[in-house]
This record gives C-alpha cells, structure tokens and sequence, in this order.
C-alpha cells in the first residue's frame, strides 16, 4: 500500500487521489493539517531527493516568506526548518514507494509507476 502525503484541498492532490481511486490502487492519506510531517520524515525524503525539490516555492505559503526569510533556506538544514514549521510548503503530493518518492501529480509518471500496483 501506497502513503500519500500532502493537504485534503489542495486540487494536486486531489487530482492524485482521484487518480489512484480510478486505478484502484490502495493508499493511505497523510493530512498535514491532521499529522503535521516530522523531521524524521523530512530527513527521510531528503535522502532520496533533493531539499530544494521538497519545497514549494510556487505557492502562497512560501511567498509570504519576507525576502530575509527566503534567503536563510539555503541547505537541507535550513529547509527542513522551514517546512517544519509550515507544512503547507512542502512540495504535494509526496508519494512514497518503496525506495523513492514521486513529488506532484504527472500521470505520465504514475502510469510507469504506479500501474503495477
């Protein structure tokens, strides 16, 4: 079984959820706003991909950062403080499989992916 991390309204991960549900793949759903991500977790991903994929420099969360605040997001250290303190930065959804992790919704990807499953 899959574990999808990321936020119930976001439309990204909605439209993977709508996706694995049409696929009949099983998952369980990691809310942020319900289990907030742990540094464990975020030590975890950051081993398998990079700090600067994980966080979402696209969304608002990110953007109501003052520049001095982005600035200091300079490491894995760094990132994982930040995103620790605000979940909604990380990077959604985070798909976990068993050696790696799929970041976003690509159908492209899930086909090759997630279609075995």
């Amino acid at each position: 079984m899959l574990d999808v991390y990321g936020i119930k309204n976001c439309n990204t991960v909605k439209k993977t959820l709508d996706w694995l549900n049409e696929h009949n793949i099983q998952y369980t759903f990691h809310d942020y706003k319900k289990e907030p991500a742990q540094d464990s977790k975020l030590i975890a991903w950051q081993q398998l991909v990079s700090w600067e994929s994980l966080v979402n420099k696209k969304g608002t969360t990110w953007k109501k950062l003052s520049p001095e605040q982005q600035a200091a997001v300079v490491d894995e250290q760094s990132a994982r403080a930040v995103l620790l303190q605000n979940n909604s930065m990380i990077k959604r959804p985070i798909i976990e499989l068993e050696n790696e992790i799929i970041l976003g919704f690509d159908e492209e990807t899930y086909q090759q992916k997630l279609s075995a499953l």
